[in-house]
Formats: C-alpha cells, sequence, structure tokens
C-alpha cells in the first residue's frame, strides 16, 4: 500500500475546493457509462438514444468481447463519432487505451478532425467489471480536467436478468455500482417478470429503476447527472447486502462537517480498507461552505471535490452513498463518530 490514500481528499489550503460551480461537471465534455450483462440490451437503448434531441451530438465508445465488432457496426450508423475499443473488457491494461481515446476524442473535437460532440456515451463488455473505467476518471487528474463522470447506467433485460444476477458475479457488481438502472426486453417477458426483476435488483443496489420500452426510455433517466440532483435513493437507510459481501447503503450527517474530520475519516477508511470501498459518491455539507462540496471516490482514489453555488434540494444534510464489500453501515458511522470526537 501506497502514501496515496492519507491524502486521497487533501485540498489546496489556499482554496480549498476552487471556484464554486453551478453544476458538478462544470465545463467539462459529460461522459455516461452503460454496463450490462451480455445480450441486456445495451446497443439498442444507446440507438434510441442517439434517435432523440437529446441525444445528438453524442460520441460513442465501443467495447467488444469478441473478434468481430458488431455493435461498433450497429452504432456507426447513429453516430458520427464512435470509436472501438478493440478485444476485451476496459479493464486492466484497458484502461490505457481507454485514457487514450479520450483524450484523441478531445484533441480531434478541438482540432475539427471529428464532428463536434456535446458528450460521451461508453459501452462496455457485457463481461466487464465498470470499477476499473470509474477509476480511471478519479485516478487521471488531467483526465478530470476535460471530462466530467456523470453517471454509471446499468442494463438488465426482464428476460434473462433474474438469472444472470442470481449465478453471474459480473452481472451483480453491474448493479451494485451503478446509479440508475434500466429494465429492458419488457415486451418479451411474462407481465410478472418485471416486477419480480425489480425486486431482484432492488436487492443488489438502492438506485432508481426505469423501464424500457421497446429500447427506449426517458433521456432524462440516463443523461441527468447523479451528483447534481440526488436521486431519491438517497434517502433510503436501508442496506442493501448480497452474497458476494457487497453492499449499498446512505449515511446521512444532519450537522455541517468541518472538512478535516470527513478528510481524515475517508483517509483511514480507505487506508485501511480501499480495496472493499468500492464507491462512495455524495454531498458533504462543510462548515464554512455556503452550497454542498459533491465527492466521489473509487476504491483508494478521489476526484477532486467540488463545492456548488447552491444546494440542489432543501434538504441540507450530508448524504453519502456508499457501495463497499464487507464494511456495514455502522462501520462507517462509528468511524466518522470517532474522528469527530478526537
Amino acid at each position: 500500500m501506497t502514501d496515496a490514500p492519507a491524502t486521497i481528499f487533501a485540498n489546496p489550503a489556499a482554496s480549498p475546493f476552487g471556484r464554486r460551480q453551478r453544476r458538478a461537471r462544470g465545463a467539462r465534455v459529460p461522459v455516461s457509462i452503460v454496463t450490462g450483462f451480455l445480450g441486456s440490451g445495451k446497443t439498442t437503448l444507446i440507438r434510441a438514444l442517439l434517435a432523440t434531441p437529446e441525444g445528438a451530438d453524442t460520441a460513442v465508445i465501443v467495447n467488444e468481447f469478441g473478434e468481430i465488432g458488431i455493435d461498433d457496426a450497429l452504432l456507426r450508423a447513429s453516430s458520427d463519432t464512435t470509436v472501438l475499443l478493440g478485444n476485451g473488457c476496459v479493464c486492466c491494461l484497458m484502461r490505457s487505451d481507454l485514457q487514450e481515446t479520450l483524450r484523441t476524442l478531445y484533441a480531434e473535437r478541438a482540432s475539427g478532425a471529428v464532428p463536434g460532440f456535446r458528450r460521451i456515451v461508453i459501452e462496455t463488455s457485457g463481461l466487464a467489471d465498470p470499477g476499473p473505467v470509474l477509476q480511471t476518471f478519479a485516478s487521471d487528474r488531467a483526465l478530470g480536467a476535460e471530462f466530467h463522470l456523470q453517471s454509471l447506467v446499468a442494463v438488465v433485460d426482464a428476460v434473462a436478468g433474474a438469472g444472470n444476477l442470481a449465478r453471474m458475479e459480473e452481472a451483480r457488481h453491474q448493479v451494485a455500482l451503478a446509479d440508475r438502472v434500466v429494465v429492458t426486453k419488457t415486451d418479451l417477458a411474462p407481465p410478472n417478470a418485471v416486477a419480480a426483476l425489480t425486486e431482484a435488483v432492488s436487492r443488489h443496489t438502492a438506485a432508481p429503476v426505469g423501464i424500457a420500452h421497446n429500447g427506449a426510455i426517458d433521456p432524462a433517466f440516463l443523461l441527468d447527472d447523479a451528483l447534481d440532483a440526488p436521486h431519491p435513493a438517497a434517502h433510503h437507510h436501508h442496506d442493501h447486502t448480497h452474497a458476494d459481501g457487497i453492499a449499498s447503503f446512505t449515511v446521512f450527517f444532519d450537522r455541517p462537517l468541518a472538512w478535516p474530520v470527513f478528510e481524515q475519516a475517508m483517509a483511514v477508511l480507505t487506508g485501511l480498507r480501499g480495496a472493499d470501498l468500492l464507491r462512495v459518491k455524495g454531498l458533504v455539507a462543510v462548515e464554512g461552505c455556503r452550497g454542498p462540496v459533491v465527492v466521489h471516490a473509487v476504491q483508494h482514489t478521489a476526484h477532486r471535490p467540488v463545492e456548488l453555488e447552491t444546494w440542489p434540494t432543501p434538504d441540507h444534510r450530508s448524504r453519502l452513498v456508499f457501495i463497499t464489500r464487507n464494511i456495514g453501515q455502522a462501520q462507517i458511522e462509528a468511524l466518522f463518530a470517532a474522528v469527530a470526537a478526537l
């Protein structure tokens, strides 16, 4: 283990969070990640999005598992800017390919070599763990200056989704890390299958669930920023845990926190259990700050914290969504209480 976790949320003394922003992403290019198990309907969902006015001017990065890029070929008909990441998964060695692709797209847009785009959608392989993709945006500060991770969308199909969640660890992990879940192929499933699948999904995540009809869903469900406007699930106190030891829960703080308290608690947590801290995201009420501070961390690495000008909701309590492996909500709350008491 390196010394990096001790300064994961460190801030410059002169300006703790930089200039206040209206939105968490500022002027950066928003990026949405679409994940989901093999055959779940990711490509169909993205094609339907690209056909809407809201989906116009979208660049698409496709990562397929196989020797021939079928999804890439289908999406090229819908987007002027589509890039195929080679055979394999967007993880491990493929992370460097993703970083290079994003930088190349950004430079080519500036030079006019590719059509101008307002956002990027990344479609991962059906076998991919989205965790390394999230970590790419958290760990590469230069990339974070140009791109903003807007949301992670998990696609689950109504026909095979329940079985995949029961048998496939990859499918469970994709859903557990998601900001929102889309259920597809509802027209091919028995009427009671959708309700049963939604219930199965809720056992793995507190994220909101949307139903796609013929592959289409309200674009706002896919594109609205997960941190700018925390979804209703942020008010859940229930701990969602499944057989892999992965849990999702929300921790609230009724009073503003001193930033050193938050920073130290997270440093201890990441130092001791960083590998099991799959994702942390939320809004923190910090003493002396007018608006909330947006925080987002993946394992040992955190995005740069950003202070917003105003709160997006009337509720000004800190709310942090934790997705962990074998770490319970009570342990997190006890740690913050202990640090605050020092």
